[in-house]
């Protein structure tokens, strides 16, 4: 639980290891450790499993930076190509909802068999690596001994587990690009040294322009979320704004920032989602009307000509229509036609 707790609360990494001792061979099916893993554990297994693998990364894992083992793309997966095989006591070939695989292993009996998976669980970050000889990849006859795969692969997924470890003071911005005159919801999330919420620390957000002018505004507790203050801005010059926030608990001060680039609005070409209100402005002002897919069956009733738009009145005179000229010398044809007929004069 508390393992659990490290992760789900502190904002911790977790990485599970393969081995005789791990995942259900190690009796953890049922347990908390096993709420985090990326990976279903199956319990009371008695059979002992044994497999070699050839280890390849997934279309995710190709471009994931951790994953890198060369200078480029192709010449990283190339690399993964030659790689020794590995063995596993742990037969794991189910992934979690939520979770990604990044690695597979493929071998006479380990078709389908995970590598390495990973899932966020709470604020932090949980993997599974259900193999147990990655040291093959230094210590195999043919590998070079100057060779740094082994060491690349092991440095880089450290660093990825633990990076994204929250600090006591964490800010969050609604989104990632700042608009010009749309307000920015900032979020700080203050903790204290055992990664407590605190609601009642004072907390304030200092605001630096591009012209260079600064502001300070003072960030109110949500009381939504416990360690949760916030504040409202919105950019009127384009360029870098600067958030510094400064959280006074009974610990001490903390201090962050976070940067953000206003420019103009081009939303629309990063988010596909409905803006409704937008479009309702949009259809008072213009004299439409706003559909949904629950009234979309009434447009095509709705369809009629209007005055409103693009509509363009022409008057033409009845003389110049083709078709009325041909009727008029049609007509005084046929009555002179007639008359002689007649031998009317």
């Amino acid at each position: 639980e508390m393992i659990a707790d490290f992760v789900r609360v502190r904002g911790g990494g977790f990485l599970m290891l393969g081995g005789r001792r791990a995942f259900s061979e190690g009796g953890y099916a049922g347990t908390s450790v096993a709420n985090m893993l990326p990976v279903e554990l199956e319990r009371n297994r008695d059979t002992t499993f044994f497999a070699e693998v050839s280890v390849a990364p997934t279309r995710a894992g190709l471009v994931h930076a951790a994953l890198q083992l060369g200078n480029d793309p192709d010449s990283s997966q190339q690399r993964w190509k030659t790689l020794p095989v590995l063995s596993t006591f742990n037969r794991v070939t189910r992934l979690k909802p939520g979770a990604t695989a990044l690695l597979t292993g493929s071998g006479d009996d380990a078709n389908g068999q995970v590598v390495l998976a990973y899932q966020r669980y709470g604020r932090g970050m949980a993997l599974a690596l259900p193999v147990q000889d990655s040291w093959m990849w230094q210590m195999a006859a043919d590998i070079p001994l100057e060779d740094q795969t082994h060491e690349t692969f092991w440095r880089q997924m450290l660093r990825w587990l633990v990076s994204e470890a929250p600090q006591e003071l964490t800010l969050t911005a609604s989104s990632d690009r700042a608009a010009l005159n749309q307000p920015m919801r900032i979020v700080a999330d203050v903790r204290d040294d055992a990664y407590r919420p605190v609601n009642n620390a004072r907390v304030v957000g200092h605001i630096d322009a591009p012209d260079g002018s600064t502001r300070a505004v003072p960030m109110q507790w949500t009381a939504q979320r416990d360690g949760e203050y916030q504040l409202t801005f919105t950019p009127a010059l384009a360029g870098r704004h600067t958030v510094r926030v400064e959280a006074i608990t009974g610990a001490g001060t903390l201090n962050s920032a976070l940067v953000l680039d206003a420019a103009e609005d081009d939303g629309e070409f990063f988010g596909a989602q409905m803006r409704a209100p937008l479009l309702k402005r949009i259809a008072e002002v213009t004299g439409g009307q706003f559909y949904t897919l629950s009234s979309a069956g009434s447009l095509p009733d709705d369809i009629k000509y209007s005055g409103q738009g693009v509509t363009r009145l022409e008057q033409l005179d009845l003389w110049d229509m083709p078709v009325v000229f041909l009727l008029v010398v049609g007509f005084v044809a046929a009555e002179w036609g007639y008359r002689r007929m007649r031998g009317l004069p």
